[in-house]
C-alpha cells in the first residue's frame, strides 16, 4: 500500500521516508490474534465442537489417541470419519553447517520484531519473493539466491521477471544459476555467511532458507492404519484416502495444491462428502461436481504480495501445452489501460490469457502488476466457470479501471 501511494501525484510526498517497523509489526500481530489461536477456539466452540490440545495420532480404524501437554491420554472413536490436516514445515537442506547457522524459514521471516540489516534468502520461491518484498521496504539489505533460471518458476515467465526486476530497482539483489554448498555461522549470535559454489562467500545477518516443504506426517500414526509415515497423503477428488473409506486428507498434508485458501475448499468438499456418505445419498463426484475437488487441478488461483503483485489462476501457457491442448496466449500491457495509469505514475504490468481453440474457453489467467492480486478472481470466474470467449465480450469492464484490461485481451485475441 505504501508503495502504491508514492506512485500518486500529490500523495507521494506524505508518505515519504522509511517505514514505521513497529508499526508495521503490531499491525501483523493484531491481524494474526498475537499469535493465538483463541478467536478460532471460540468460533469453534459456538458449532459445539470440542477441541482437545495435544499431539494427535491415528489409533488404528476410526481411532485417534490424544496426549495433553499435561500427559492426559485421550481415544476418540469416529463414527463416520477422521479427517487429517496436519499441514507442512519447511524444508532445510542438509548443508555442511546449516544445524548450527539457526537460519530462518518461513515462520520465524514473518514472525520477526525487527529487521535484520542484511538478509539472505535462498530460493526462488513465493515465499522467497514475498519476504524479499517486505524485509526489503522494512530496510534489510536483501540478497535472494535462486538455483533456477528465475523467480516464481511455477508462474508465466514474465511474472518472475517483473518481481525480480522491481526488487532489484529497490535496492534487493536477485542472483539466478547459483547454488549454496556451505553456511558457516560462529556462536549464537554475529553474521552467517553461505558459501557458494565455485568458493564465493556471501554474509549477511539472518539467512532465510526458502528451499520447499514437507508434510507433517511423520508421528501422527499412520502406520496403525497401514500407510508410511512421513509422506504426503493421496487422496481422490472427494479427499478420501484410497482404500480406507473412513480417511480423509485435506490442506497441504495431500499436497493437491498447497495454498491456504484450497485447503479451506478441500475442508468445504470433504465436509460435504463426509455428510453425504454418511447420510447414504449419492454423490456427485464428476468434474465441478458438489463432492469433488476440481478446483485443485483445473481452477487454481494464487496471489503472490510482491511489489508488483502476481496473481495467477489455471494454467500456465507451458503447461497447458504439455497437456496437450491446442491454445494460445494472449498478451497485454496492463499499463495501457486507462485505469492503470490512474491507480499510479509509471505502473508496469503484463496480463496473459491462455485460450483453448477447440473450446473458445480460458485455461488460464496471469495478471502481474500493482493491484493484480484482485483482479484474480474474476479470471477465477471464467477459468471455473468454463465461460465461452463469445459470452465475456458481454462482461463489460467498468471504465476507468484496472479491469478494462479484460477488453483489451478479447480485443486481441479477435484481432
Amino acid at each position: 500500500m505504501t508503495a502504491g501511494a508514492r506512485r500518486v501525484p500529490g500523495l507521494a510526498g506524505a508518505v515519504g521516508g522509511p517505514l514505521d517497523g513497529a508499526a508495521v509489526f503490531a499491525h501483523r500481530d493484531y491481524w494474526v490474534g498475537d499469535w493465538k489461536d483463541q478467536g478460532q477456539i471460540d468460533w469453534l466452540d459456538s458449532t459445539g465442537a470440542h477441541v482437545y490440545r495435544g499431539h494427535g495420532r491415528l489409533y488404528g480404524i476410526r481411532k485417534v489417541a490424544v496426549t495433553s501437554p499435561e500427559g492426559e491420554h485421550h481415544v476418540l472413536s469416529a463414527r463416520h470419519a477422521v479427517v487429517v490436516a496436519t499441514g507442512t514445515r519447511a524444508v532445510i537442506p542438509d548443508l555442511p553447517g546449516i544445524a548450527g547457522a539457526r537460519p530462518w524459514t518461513s515462520r520465524e521471516a514473518t514472525s520477526a520484531q525487527q529487521a535484520p540489516g542484511r538478509l539472505l534468502i535462498v530460493g526462488g520461491s513465493v515465499v522467497a519473493a514475498e519476504m524479499a518484498t517486505a524485509w526489503q521496504a522494512l530496510g534489510s539489505q536483501v540478497t535472494v539466491l535462486v538455483r533456477g533460471s528465475r523467480l516464481l518458476p511455477r508462474m508465466e515467465p514474465f511474472a518472475g521477471e517483473l518481481v525480480a526486476e522491481a526488487l532489484s530497482a529497490a535496492g534487493a539483489v536477485v542472483r539466478t544459476g547459483v547454488s549454496v554448498e556451505a553456511v558457516v555461522r560462529d556462536g549464537s549470535t554475529g553474521p552467517v555467511q553461505v558459501v557458494l559454489a565455485g568458493g564465493e562467500i556471501l554474509e549477511g545477518d539472518e539467512l532465510l532458507m526458502a528451499t520447499g516443504r514437507a508434510p507433517r506426517t511423520e508421528d501422527i500414526g499412520l502406520d496403525t492404519v497401514g500407510l508410511p509415515a512421513g509422506g504426503w497423503i493421496g487422496v481422490d477428488d472427494t479427499c478420501r484416502v484410497p482404500g480406507h473409506d473412513w480417511l480423509y486428507a485435506v490442506g497441504d498434508v495431500n499436497h493437491r495444491a498447497l495454498l491456504t485458501h484450497q485447503g479451506k475448499y478441500q475442508a468445504r468438499i470433504a465436509g460435504a462428502a463426509i455428510a453425504a456418505r454418511a447420510a447414504g445419498t449419492p454423490l456427485d463426484t464428476g468434474p465441478w461436481g458438489a463432492h469433488a475437488a476440481t478446483a485443485d487441478t483445473h481452477a487454481l488461483p494464487q496471489a503472490v504480495f510482491t511489489d508488483p503483485e502476481a496473481a495467477a489462476v489455471g494454467l500456465t501457457l507451458a503447461e497447458a501445452e504439455r497437456a496437450g491442448h491446442r491454445v494460445r496466449a494472449v498478451d497485454y500491457d496492463l499499463s495501457k489501460v486507462s485505469g492503470a495509469g490512474l491507480y499510479a505514475d509509471g505502473y508496469r504490468g503484463q496480463a496473459r490469457m491462455v485460450v483453448d481453440l477447440d473450446r473458445e474457453i480460458l485455461l488460464g489467467v496471469t495478471f502481474v502488476g500493482p493491484g493484480a492480486a484482485e483482479l484474480i478472481h474474476a479470471a477465477t470466474i471464467a477459468v471455473a466457470g468454463e465461460v465461452p470467449i463469445a459470452r465475456l465480450w458481454h462482461a463489460v469492464p467498468a471504465f476507468p479501471t484496472i479491469s478494462e484490461v479484460w477488453l483489451r485481451l478479447l480485443e486481441a485475441y479477435r484481432g
